[in-house]
């Protein structure tokens, strides 16, 4: 057992805020078997008891970051076309294609995720697609990723926008328009539900292709999409309604133009990358300001680096930017935590610190979403992964 004592315990958790009217900021959390077992003010063990104990001398513990979008592992830092395996660049439509099958464990970003206090990241597939493939959430420290996976699959990587053009342009094949996106992403949910249904009724050959659309049908996992301009959002909003499928607005950078209809579609907005340049058309309203807008709205907001479009480790910054123009600090740490594990659909396992989670845990020295603010210690699974002192 762990037992983490003199914590300023910022849960993120309804339940333990209900039961004590507020967070912990003096309390201790019990660990066991990478489980947490206990969160309260004070943790009374006999001294028979098992039990490392550490004093984390009122400095702030909370539920491991949470990077909700990112290709970590998938395009490796410094390796150019040999660690690049983000994008399959010779067909538009690739739901077949498991992120689990390419990404790098080795690749430097999982310890600097580690060293940020991140403890879990969704990762995926690139854009350079109609239909990518299919993501992955998964824990940040390990070896084998067959080990690190927290939910496979997680989403449906689908793409809009200047990527799929430019990609297919000068190929003489589709897409070169956004209407064959569109027409392209149109067909293949028709023919992937028309064999699902066929499928469940009668002896159809069984079709990897098509098969990989199943969870995403059964509302099990969302379409990943893809969008920064709005008409491309609306796009995905009109294509989402019309086959009834959950998604999630990645990037969204135009979606505080369009707040109140982003809100009332019900779609949650993962946004980003804002700390990086404004390197295509469609991103020249890229503002740090869009996840403020978009929660004050009601939109539930989560934020990502895109890694390695910026760095890993620039999550909490990246939030703390967006919190001084507009999110609140409260919805901040939300981005960081709660929203994220809600929008990767991994709420049940992570996000908050609460009996029964995962004992997915960092401690900083400050605001992690500070510049000068320090990770002390990230814990996951219950085992001290990283600690400053060590």
């Amino acid at each position: 057992m762990l037992l983490l004592e003199n914590a300023a315990i910022r849960s993120m958790s309804d339940t333990i805020r209900e039961q004590y009217q507020t967070d912990i900021f003096e309390g201790s959390i019990l660990i066991k078997d990478g489980k947490i077992l206990e969160v309260s003010p004070r943790i009374e063990l006999p001294e028979s008891a098992d039990c490392m104990k550490i004093d984390v001398n009122h400095h702030l513990v909370m539920p491991g970051l949470i990077e909700a979008h990112c290709h970590m592992g998938i395009t490796e830092e410094k390796k150019g076309q040999e660690g690049d395996d983000c994008n399959e660049t010779v067909h538009p439509v690739t739901p077949m294609l498991r992120a689990i099958d390419a990404i790098n464990t080795m690749d430097a970003a999982f310890a600097d995720a580690v060293r940020a206090g991140i403890t879990t990241a969704n990762i995926g597939p690139g854009s350079a697609n109609v239909v990518g493939g299919q993501f992955a959430v998964v824990k940040t420290s390990g070896r084998r990723i067959d080990d690190l996976i927290l939910k496979f699959p997680s989403a449906m990587k689908i793409a809009f926008g200047e990527n799929p053009k430019v990609n297919y342009a000068g190929m003489n094949t589709s897409p070169v328009t956004r209407m064959a996106i569109a027409g392209m992403l149109r067909e293949e949910l028709v023919n992937a539900r028309s064999y699902l249904e066929k499928r469940d009724q009668s002896n159809v050959d069984y079709n990897l292709h098509y098969e990989a659309w199943r969870p995403v049908f059964a509302k099990e996992i969302p379409l990943k999409a893809h969008v920064h301009r709005v008409d491309d959002i609306f796009t995905a909003i009109r294509i989402a309604k019309e086959f009834d499928l959950n998604m999630t607005l990645d990037h969204c950078s135009e979606g505080h133009l369009i707040a109140e209809e982003i809100v009332a579609s019900g779609f949650p907005a993962i946004v980003g990358p804002d700390l990086t340049t404004r390197n295509k058309i469609e991103v020249q309203n890229v503002a740090f300001k869009t996840a403020g807008i978009l929660a004050n709205a009601g939109a539930m907001v989560s934020i990502t680096t895109d890694h390695p479009v910026s760095l890993i480790q620039s999550l909490p910054l990246c939030v703390g930017l967006s919190v001084k123009h507009g999110l609140s600090m409260e919805d901040g740490f939300k981005a960081l935590t709660v929203n994220a594990a809600k929008i990767c659909g991994v709420s049940d396992r992570i996000g908050c610190i609460e009996p029964g989670k995962d004992a997915d845990i960092a401690v900083f020295d400050g605001n992690p979403m500070e510049v000068f603010t320090n990770t002390l210690m990230t814990i996951i699974d219950g085992k001290i992964i990283y600690r400053e002192d060590a």
